[in-house]
């Protein structure tokens, strides 16, 4: 082999290690330009009616549920729990499963609505904008929309996720005067964070009649899959956050995903099944006597996603309960269930609180 024969392969072999190098790190500064980096606190515009809440000593209705963008039916798992799949099939099954929870959402009838991972404009669910899917169904109500997660496009698994646009929903019978929203803090550092959520909190304002305070819902998505810093810290951002609407006076109801137990409600009827994704604890005594906590274990709020949900044996099959509310104790709960959907719009079941506010 002459020289100038070896000087072609070597410069060949340099040619396939540093481009696809190159490629890879002009990509990822490109992620990094374009980052989502939302501010600590931001307003949010809110879709406004008319309707006044009328005031105290009456009842409503509020429902959260983590509708799953859409794409995680009963026939679906998901890699990050070690399933296999990271896109529902076709654009028709997320267009059922859209029908089929603003169908559910309809006939709970709830006089507030706070929905989790709910897309606008993402691969994973065929680019559906599932917000205005959803609300097209309640025109007469007033709702509000956070990103939470917006990734101009994320390269893995195969097939890859690919472009994210989603965030937190929330509708209400009543008029939203005013909404924002809260940054969470983030566990993840440069560069996992580039193709992780930016988690916070969707706080909307309702005055309550002429009584000068405040209905505050808060919709809410804590952290799934950090070591648990995260959780922790997010829950303790949480807490303070809605202390300081408390000693306003102000009427919380604080719902959504927590991706957590607490400590005093009673899972002992879904068993936990050793390599399945287990959500985090939170500590019920860390919360003062200014809140209550509401999880309802009648029937699971979320089921594993490391397989499909049909045809599962429900004796083995993993289990949670995770999602529910924090309430003020100027909000008098009259009611608390889980609505066993069997999974088949989403990998959560909607639970349901009836509250009274009370002077």
């Amino acid at each position: 082999m002459t020289m100038k024969t070896l000087k072609k392969i070597l410069i060949g072999l340099l040619i396939v290690i540093l481009v696809p190098l190159l490629a890879y790190g002009l990509f990822m500064l490109f992620l990094t330009v374009v980052e989502y980096k939302p501010a600590d606190v931001e307003d949010v515009k809110p879709v406004q009616n008319e309707a006044v809440l009328p005031g105290t000593d009456n009842s409503y209705t509020i429902m959260t549920w983590n509708i799953g963008f859409g794409a995680l039916d009963e026939n679906d798992d998901f890699f990050m729990d070690g399933g296999k799949d990271v896109r529902s099939n076709t654009a028709a099954e997320v267009d059922e499963n859209i029908a089929g929870i603003r169908e559910t959402i309809e006939q709970i009838s709830p006089d507030f609505a706070i929905l989790q991972e709910v897309d606008r404009n993402s691969d994973r669910s065929h680019r559906r904008d599932e917000v205005e899917l959803i609300t097209s169904g309640f025109s007469d109500f007033s709702s509000t929309f956070a990103y939470n997660y917006k990734v101009f496009y994320i390269p893995y698994p195969i097939p890859p996720i690919g472009k994210v646009e989603g965030g937190l929903l929330s509708f209400s019978r009543y008029n939203i005067e005013s909404a924002s929203r809260i940054a969470l803090p983030c566990p993840f550092s440069w560069p996992e964070r580039l193709g992780n959520l930016r988690r916070c909190l969707l706080v909307s304002r309702i005055p309550v009649g002429d009584v000068g305070k405040e209905l505050v819902i808060v919709n809410l998505h804590l952290e799934a899959y950090d070591s648990g810093e995260g959780k922790a810290a997010q829950t303790a951002l949480l807490k303070n956050y809605l202390e300081n609407e408390i000693s306003k006076g102000n009427y919380v109801v604080a719902g959504g995903d927590f991706n957590q137990t607490f400590s005093n409600i009673d899972t002992s009827a879904y068993p936990v099944f050793e390599g399945n994704w287990q959500p985090g604890k939170i500590n019920a005594e860390d919360f003062s006597s200014n809140f209550q906590i509401c999880m309802s274990n009648n029937s699971p709020s979320c089921r594993s996603l490391a397989t499909p949900y049909v045809g599962a044996d429900d004796s083995t099959f993993q289990f949670y309960v995770i999602d529910g509310f924090l309430v003020s104790k100027n909000v008098e709960i009259e009611d608390l269930q889980t609505i066993d959907c069997k999974f088949k719009y989403a990998d959560h079941n909607p639970v349901v609180l009836k509250f009274k506010i009370v002077e």
